[in-house]
């Protein structure tokens, strides 16, 4: 496998004709994630394709030199990583390869959505994101390239820019990869000590309580819209003597087809604020039901369509964020 540094390098890697060069871009620290991310790359390009990894910690992305210095650089190991999930090249240019003049004058703006939730909690990053995207698929020119759904806005604004400035490549999301606990994989999960990952398992399971209850609520309403006739179900059951089963069956007929986000969100929020009582707190940033398209607030009265649930907090000196898909007016 080539370790590539320079755009003259990646110039050079002969890409075989009529062949699907596929593109999975990370900044280092890799893990099971980025090789899910890899594999999915390596299956769509075939073993005719070509498959690149570009690993870069983009300083635009960072508000602080702290958090950019802080950053794990593991290069040998993700070449290691890399290869072993199928990757034909590693492209891992130097800042100044990238911004061979400085910081670039000229950039992406994410726009609207950019400064919603993320873009909220930290100014810019997204501007900075989605210029060296377009400057790495311009580099590496493939026909597909790969990002992982745990960063949901970050997807939603890469298939944006896409769309808008008309870039000829096919964007994939690839669902989030998880530990056994559920912790969503992330490079930031190294720094949590064994009581703060304790504590941030709180994120997923407040994700699957809220689906749970989203499921449950709309199973009820499918045996709400099962019961043929529910005041005569009721009276046929009273008078029968099964006074509880009569009281379900009314109930069960006056469902609402979901009940609601509000439900959802309460969900979640319930078990986050459990965590926030532990002894490592959790620190909510956000809790966000939205639209997968633009990132804006699904309205209570929401009864069908897709949405995203969101969560940022921080756990002692770590943040993390992890979402989950759902689907409003269908069994999930």
């Amino acid at each position: 496998m080539s370790v590539l540094r320079t755009a003259a390098e990646l110039d050079a890697l002969r890409r075989p004709a009529g062949a699907v060069r596929a593109v999975v871009m990370t900044m280092g620290a890799l893990h099971d994630g980025h090789a899910t991310l890899i594999r999915a790359a390596r299956a769509a390009a075939g073993p005719a394709g070509q498959v690149v990894v570009t690993v870069f910690v983009n300083p635009l992305q960072f508000g602080e030199a702290a958090d950019l210095d802080r950053y794990p650089r593991t290069l040998d190991a993700d070449v290691a990583v890399a290869s072993e999930a199928g990757a034909d090249a590693v492209f891992a240019p130097s800042a100044d390869e990238v911004y061979p003049g400085g910081e670039p004058q000229v950039r992406i703006t994410a726009g609207p959505m950019g400064e919603r939730l993320e873009g909220a909690a930290r100014p810019g990053h997204f501007d900075g994101m989605l210029t060296v995207v377009a400057k790495l698929l311009h580099l590496t020119r493939p026909d597909v390239a790969f990002y992982g759904q745990k960063d949901a806005q970050q997807l939603a604004l890469i298939r944006r820019m896409v769309r808008d400035l008309n870039f000829g490549v096919e964007i994939t999301g690839v669902p989030t990869v998880r530990d056994p606990d559920g912790l969503a994989l992330s490079s930031r999960n190294r720094f949590l000590s064994a009581e703060e990952r304790h504590t941030a398992l709180a994120l997923p399971r407040a994700l699957f309580a809220a689906r749970d209850r989203l499921a449950a609520q709309q199973a009820l309403h499918e045996r709400a819209q099962a019961t043929a006739s529910s005041t005569g179900r009721a009276a046929g059951l009273t008078a029968l003597g099964e006074s509880r089963a009569a009281a379900d069956a009314q109930a069960v007929a006056l469902a609402r087809p979901s009940g609601g986000p509000a439900a959802v969100r309460a969900a979640a929020q319930l078990v986050l604020l459990d965590a926030a009582r532990e002894r490592q707190p959790l620190v909510l940033d956000y809790l966000a039901l939205v639209d997968p398209v633009d990132f804006t607030e699904i309205p209570d009265d929401r009864e069908s369509g897709e949405a995203i649930l969101a969560i940022a907090a921080r756990v002692g000196a770590t943040r993390l964020i992890d979402n989950i898909p759902l689907t409003f007016g269908a069994l999930t």
